[in-house]
Formats: C-alpha cells, sequence, structure tokens
C-alpha cells in the first residue's frame, strides 16, 4: 500500500488508491524472447522493463519482472495461409496483455467463459516479434520505397516496388519447385548464365520448343557442332563444313 493513502488529506490518498490500481493493470511490454516452442507456437520471455516494489516504509526498489511462460506468438495469417519464420533466443518482442484470461480459449478456441476473473494479468500476453530496440535495428535501414520480405543483413529479399516489379534475391541460390508445372508467361525473357536443364533424378531430359531457334554461337548436340561438322562424301572423304 502507499503511505499516501494513510494520509488525512482525502484526494491524495485517492489519487495514491488510483496510482496503486493502475500499477496493477498490465496493457504491454517489450520483452526478450527466452525459448521458442514451435510445436505450439509459444515462446516464454523475459519482460524487459524492470518491475518496482516498496517496503513497509515507503522504500522502492527495481525487481525483475518473472518470466512469462507459453505466451502465443502471432503468426501473420488467414484464409488457410499463413507466414511463419523462426523465432531464436534473444528476439526482442511485444507482449500485449489481454484484458481477460484466455486460458479457455487457448486450449479449446472458440467461445467460452474465462477459468479465471483475473483482468489485464501478465499470464494474458500475446507475443509480437519483430519490435526492435535501438541497438538491434536493421542494417542496412528498412527500405523507403519497396516492401521487402528479407534477410536482417539484407543479403537475402523478395522485393516488390510501387511500381509492379517483383525481385527475388539469394546470394547463394534460389529454388522454385513445383509438383506439377511451372509456367514463365512474359513477352521477353532473359536468362543471365549458364542454363543447365536434367529430369527431377538428375539424368538427361528432353526439351520442346515450339518455333524457331536463333543462336549466336555455335550449338553442340552429343560432342557434334552445327558450325563445324562434316559428313561422309560421296565419292568417299568428307564434306566441307556447313555455309
Amino acid at each position: 500500500m502507499d503511505r499516501r493513502e494513510r494520509w488525512a488529506e482525502p484526494v491524495e490518498a485517492l489519487r495514491a488508491a488510483l496510482d496503486g490500481r493502475q500499477a496493477e493493470m498490465w496493457t504491454a511490454l517489450p520483452g526478450i524472447v527466452q525459448s521458442f516452442d514451435p510445436a505450439a507456437m509459444t515462446v516464454s520471455v523475459q519482460p524487459a522493463v524492470a518491475g518496482r516494489i516498496s517496503d513497509e516504509a515507503g522504500k522502492a526498489a527495481s525487481v525483475d519482472l518473472p518470466i512469462l511462460p507459453d505466451v502465443p506468438v502471432v503468426f501473420p495469417g488467414g484464409g488457410g495461409f499463413a507466414l511463419t519464420f523462426p523465432v531464436a533466443a534473444g528476439d526482442e518482442c511485444l507482449v500485449v496483455f489481454a484484458s481477460r484470461c484466455i486460458d479457455a480459449w487457448w486450449q479449446s478456441g472458440g467461445v467460452g467463459e474465462p477459468m479465471e476473473p483475473r483482468m489485464h494479468d501478465l499470464s494474458d500476453g500475446f507475443a509480437l516479434v519483430g519490435v526492435r530496440s535501438q541497438p538491434h535495428r536493421l542494417s542496412p535501414a528498412v527500405h523507403t520505397g519497396n516492401t521487402q520480405l528479407r534477410a536482417d543483413d539484407g543479403s537475402a529479399y523478395v522485393e516488390i516496388t510501387p511500381g509492379g516489379a517483383v525481385t527475388a534475391v539469394g546470394p547463394s541460390s534460389v529454388t522454385v519447385r513445383s509438383g506439377g508445372s511451372i509456367t514463365l508467361d512474359a513477352p521477353r525473357i532473359v536468362i543471365k548464365g549458364l542454363l543447365s536443364m536434367q529430369s527431377q533424378g538428375g539424368g538427361a531430359t528432353t526439351a520442346t520448343l515450339a518455333g524457331s531457334l536463333n543462336a549466336t554461337g555455335d550449338v553442340t548436340a552429343s560432342n557434334i557442332s552445327l558450325n563445324s561438322h562434316t559428313h561422309p562424301g560421296d565419292s568417299g572423304g568428307t564434306t566441307g563444313g556447313p555455309q
């Protein structure tokens, strides 16, 4: 109890009582992830803001708030789809506290009665992973013009510009896999680099082209050059190269 609540001044005593009640209402706190359970989609979180306690003499001291266990992680999703990402110990997050007990909802889903009458309690948080303190801000900084799904260091990303251009960058590799077919549909397709075609097992495969094939260099099939190959002559010997 705040010592001011014992004062003869009713306004100050009421203010102290309201301050004490407000101090028990948890709304949101930054936190640091201690562990992640990917199956349950929950984290344990150490609140990053210390609490304050007062002894009987009114002397205040700072204490670490307790670690919050089994905090549901908010992954964006809906309509049968979800955006997921790994969560690691040390990641920063914002824990938002529900106004009522969430235990029944968390265990069974749907609408139900709260299992306990608690309100704005530390036990009823949701973790929004991705909030960052200044020592952990992104570098390079957030792109101010384009939307990106990126690695923290910016080495890999998928980017969409306001003009509708989409770019995918991977410093080591980019893989597109389909159990059916992949269609590239554009008026012009440019491939920069060596083009290698293999079957799913890694062996030879067949390429089918509808239309003409124009090559500015040589074309080789089974080690036979299109530019310099010869044929057996009618009277012995070989023919000259292609014209």
